[in-house]
């Protein structure tokens, strides 16, 4: 994982994550499209740094959540 200075991806699309808090604010925002790395930033600070992860990593993970093999 790698963290990025604020702005990095500033021409970046966005997208909330399907598997974010909903309404109360505990988002996170998730990047398509950057060649390697799937980026994550906190949605309550989109101008702050995101976070870099291998997309491999990423689909581990992914698939994880969607297991129900993380605890909450």
């Amino acid at each position: 994982m790698t963290s990025y200075e604020p702005g990095a991806f500033a021409s970046t699309t966005w997208r909330k994550s399907s598997y974010s808090g909903g309404d109360n604010g505990d988002c996170v925002d998730v990047a398509d499209g950057v060649p390697g790395v799937v980026p994550v930033r906190d949605s309550k600070d989109p101008q702050g740094p995101a976070l870099l992860f291998a997309v491999e990593a990423w689909r581990s993970f992914i698939a994880e959540v969607k297991g129900g093999r993380l605890g909450a």
